[in-house]
C-alpha cells in the first residue's frame, strides 16, 4: 500500500508546517516509516502513537516518531561524547546489514545474526566464548594450528566461522553496554527481556504491535522495512555527526 504523499503530509500537518517539515515528512512517508502492522496486530498500548489506519494497516503519527527519534538521538549523542559503549541489534534481513555498517561507522558493538541467550544476562559465559574465538583466530594467524590434519584444520575453521558469525560484533565487547539500540524490539524479546532485567536503556524502533512499556527511548516506526530502516539510521547519523 502506498499513500499519497502530498495528501498525507497534508492530512498530518496540524499545525502548518514549514517547508522543510514537509520534505521531511514526504520523505518519512516515501521510505515508508509511516507504515505499521494490520491493525487487528496492534497492541493497544501503541494507540497513541497510531495517526490512523489505512486499508487495515495502521499509519504511525510522524510528528510523534519524529520527536521521539530526536530524544533518543540526543540520548544516544550522550552515550557516544561520553565514550560509553553501545550495542546494536538487527538480526532480520532487512536490517542486518545497515545495522552492521551503522555500527561499525560509530565504534558500536553490534548482534546481526543471532542473539545469544545470555548474551548480556550471562556475560561471564558469553566472554569465555569470546576468549575461545579470539584465542581460536591467534592460533590460526601465527601457524600454531599447523600440527593438525587438514581434515582437522578444516573443521576449527568452519568452527571459526561459526563463531564469526554470533560473536564477531561483539568480540571486543568487555563491559556490558551502557545502552542498546533494537531495531524489531518484538523479534527480539529476549534480547529486550535481559537489558530490562538489568536496567540497560533501551532504545527501540518498534512497530504497532510492540509493547511501548519495555522501551525507554520508543521509535514508532516501520521495523520491517528496508526503505524504513535506512531511513532512521541515516536520521540519525545526520545528528550524530
Amino acid at each position: 500500500m502506498e499513500l499519497d504523499q502530498k495528501e498525507e503530509v497534508s492530512e498530518i500537518a496540524a499545525p502548518a508546517l514549514t517547508a522543510e517539515e514537509e520534505i521531511l515528512f514526504a520523505d518519512m512517508i516515501k521510505a515508508g516509516v509511516i507504515y505499521g502492522r494490520k491493525k487487528s496486530k496492534t497492541n493497544p498500548k501503541m494507540g497513541p502513537y497510531i495517526f490512523a489506519t489505512r486499508k487495515g494497516i495502521e499509519i504511525f503519527d510522524l510528528p510523534q516518531t519524529l520527536v521521539l527519534l530526536d530524544k533518543s538521538t540526543v540520548f544516544l549523542k550522550e552515550k557516544i561524547e561520553k565514550k560509553l559503549p553501545v550495542l546494536v541489534v538487527g538480526t532480520q534481513p532487512a536490517a542486518k546489514d545497515l545495522v552492521k555498517k551503522f555500527a561499525e561507522k560509530f565504534g558500536f558493538f553490534y548482534v546481526v545474526e543471532r542473539w545469544l541467550g545470555g548474551t548480556m544476562t550471562n556475560f561471564k559465559v558469553i566472554s569465555k566464548r569470546i576468549e575461545y574465538f579470539t584465542r581460536l583466530k591467534s592460533d590460526k594467524a601465527t601457524g600454531r594450528l599447523d600440527k593438525y590434519t587438514k581434515r582437522e584444520r578444516l573443521k576449527i575453521d568452519e568452527n571459526i566461522q561459526k563463531l564469526s558469525k554470533v560473536l564477531g560484533g561483539i568480540e571486543k565487547m568487555t563491559h556490558l553496554p551502557d545502552a542498546v539500540i533494537i531495531f524489531d524490539v518484538e523479534e527480539h524479546q529476549t534480547a529486550v527481556r535481559e537489558a530490562n532485567r538489568l536496567k540497560i536503556p533501551i532504545i527501540g524502533i518498534a512497530n504497532s504491535d510492540s509493547n511501548p512499556d519495555q522501551i525507554n527511548y520508543l521509535i514508532p516506526a516501520n521495523d520491517n522495512s528496508k526503505t524504513s530502516i535506512s531511513w532512521i539510521l541515516e536520521y540519525i547519523e545526520k545528528k550524530l555527526v
